[in-house]
């Protein structure tokens, strides 16, 4: 049930925010992402592990994205604080990535091989797939394909080794003893 709900938020926060930035409502995208953030946490067992896996992913992306910015590979409609940052949308959908680390994504964490495959595919097929929505525009699509696959594949499998170290959803280890306890007791 939480990965479907975890999965779900994710896609339709991601879908408002690139829409949001293609029609010139780049708030859009915030807000939705709130909305998951307030799911989330509500889910969330250690929320002070989550919040550090959250800001360490925002960071990361934020300068990640920057980066493709300032070197003008990505433009994006709406949205930008400079014209060398990411605008405020993208780096909240960063957020909202961060958020799918510890459930829906999870099981990638002890598959860095496969994680970095995904992220070397997956990252350019989202911005292309941004791009068709007109949420963003590659300036430069090979360069800016290039980039972003070679930095989702860096990124991946250093993303789901934070979410090992922040993990909120971690069964504590007095609490799996219970577990383990009552499931062979058949109570």
């Amino acid at each position: 049930m939480l990965y479907f709900v975890n999965f779900t938020a994710y896609q339709a926060g991601w879908f408002s925010s690139v829409y949001g930035g293609a029609q010139q409502m780049p708030w859009l995208g915030p807000l939705a992402v709130a909305l998951a953030l307030l799911l989330h946490f509500r889910f969330a067992s250690g929320r002070r592990a989550e919040l550090m896996l959250i800001l360490s992913c925002t960071a990361i992306g934020a300068v990640f994205d920057s980066a493709l910015v300032a070197m003008g590979w990505v433009l994006y409609p709406s949205g930008m604080f400079s014209e060398f940052a990411a605008p405020f949308w993208i780096i909240t959908l960063w957020t909202l990535f961060a958020t799918t680390l510890n459930v829906s994504m999870r099981w990638l964490r002890d598959r860095q091989a496969l994680a970095s495959i995904c992220g070397l595919a997956g990252g350019p097929l989202t911005y292309l797939a941004g791009q068709k929505l007109g949420g963003i525009v590659l300036l430069d699509p090979l360069a800016a394909c290039l980039a972003l696959g070679v930095g989702w594949a860096m990124m991946m499998p250093m993303l789901l080794r934070l979410s090992s170290m922040f993990d909120g959803f971690a069964v504590p280890a007095g609490n799996r003893m219970v577990k383990a306890a009552v499931v062979e007791s058949g109570t």
